[in-house]
């Protein structure tokens, strides 16, 4: 295909592709998929060769957020039915970490719930980074703590944070029908505190929410122009009890084709394969290797993940290798260690694409009872 081609080019130059050719490419058939997913795996190779970074996260507060995401199971009224508990002790958040990293983890991602931390929070949590790191030096923390203040991103990088998460989600256009107690602004605001600071800024999407393909290409537009280092695409879980239970949109193809038009777009940074992998991608998910260059190991949030080992085994199956601390993520025009080659719906954004197509599976969808907050062993 001559969009593929292009786009290969494109992407091995660095240059940004037009709105026509990303929808293009979420507009591509099924029996076009593979010669999809082999375009942007060219992408992928030429940047990051074939490993695959591990990251781990660790709830630290679980429930009870007073902001009214519509996706999110820790929301205002959310009637999911998932653990809740206030803060963790450093020392308890350190052995919830030192469980990711013993698992192969480079990165830690620390999340907390809420609209954003308070002085005495960015506190507890810079106790939490130093005993992550004296237990564990090499490894990356990540801090997820929701709308940062004047100050706090600086007092985050201080504490030996290595990076800030706080994703854009989904269009600006569309934002206001997601979340009403914040805005798109608001996390735009936030990511560049984060990078005003130093911090490595980790920004994405959720799939999955009922969008258009022009929201989708919106966003990952929008994500390209900030210019984040890393860039989570989580697919949504459909938890009950949420306001967003019904949206069951995805299916594995779709899936794949958002992630290529993601590498695509976004050819020369981390891409995440993050949360709703395992329910939508299901059997597929060795494919998204091929585009994504990092995934999580084990649970998420609220929700569990795949057993940690058959994470490693997919990963060895499918040829890729697991990056070790030695290696840098990034190219080295982006401030990495690897210079480059470091390895070998309708285009008028109308109707959401598949919303006929998969049916509800909510067996799919566990929720976490163990790991962080709970007396059980974590999932790595």
């Amino acid at each position: 295909m001559d969009l593929l081609n292009t786009l290969v080019e494109k992407g091995l130059r660095r240059e940004l592709p037009s709105r026509e050719e990303a929808l293009a490419v979420l507009a591509t058939s099924d029996d076009d998929l593979l010669d999809v997913v082999a375009a942007a795996g060219k992408v992928r190779r030429q940047w990051f060769g074939r490993r695959v970074k591990l990251n781990y996260l660790v709830n630290l507060k679980s429930g009870l957020c007073p902001e009214d995401c519509s996706y999110c199971s820790q929301r205002l009224g959310s009637k999911a039915e998932i653990l809740k508990y206030t803060w963790l002790k450093p020392d308890e958040a350190s052995r919830a970490a030192a469980a990711g990293v013993a698992g192969g983890a480079k990165r830690v991602c620390l999340v907390a719930s809420g609209r954003g931390p308070t002085d005495r929070d960015v506190d507890r949590v810079s106790r939490t980074i130093g005993a992550i790191k004296e237990q564990n030096a090499d490894v990356e923390v990540c801090a997820c703590l929701g709308l940062l203040s004047e100050g706090q991103a600086e007092r985050l990088k201080a504490a030996g944070a290595d990076a800030y998460n706080h994703n854009l989600n989904t269009s600006e256009a569309t934002y206001g029908d997601i979340t009403t107690t914040h805005t798109y602004a608001d996390r735009v605001e936030t990511v560049r505190h984060a990078q005003g600071a130093g911090l490595s800024a980790c920004s994405g999407l959720i799939a999955g929410m009922g969008e258009s393909d022009a929201d989708l290409v919106d966003v990952v537009f929008g994500l390209r122009e900030l210019d984040p280092d890393s860039v989570p695409v989580n697919f949504l879980i459909p938890f009950e009890g949420t306001p967003l239970a019904d949206e069951w949109n995805l299916t594995p193809q779709r899936a794949l084709r958002i992630l290529a038009m993601v590498r695509f777009v976004c050819p020369d940074v981390e891409v995440r394969l993050a949360g709703g992998r395992e329910v939508h991608l299901r059997t597929m998910q060795p494919l998204a290797l091929h585009l994504v260059n990092s995934i999580f190991l084990g649970d998420y949030l609220t929700s569990e993940g795949q057993e940690g080992k058959a994470d490693l085994d997919m990963i060895a199956d499918a040829g890729f290798e697991v990056e070790g601390t030695d290696t840098t993520t990034l190219p080295g025009h982006r401030g990495g260690g690897c210079d480059s080659p470091c390895g070998d719906a309708p285009a008028d954004g109308g109707e959401p694409a598949g919303a006929d197509a998969a049916s509800a599976r909510t067996d799919l969808v566990t929720v976490r009872r163990r790991g962080a907050g709970t007396d059980l062993a974590p999932n790595a």
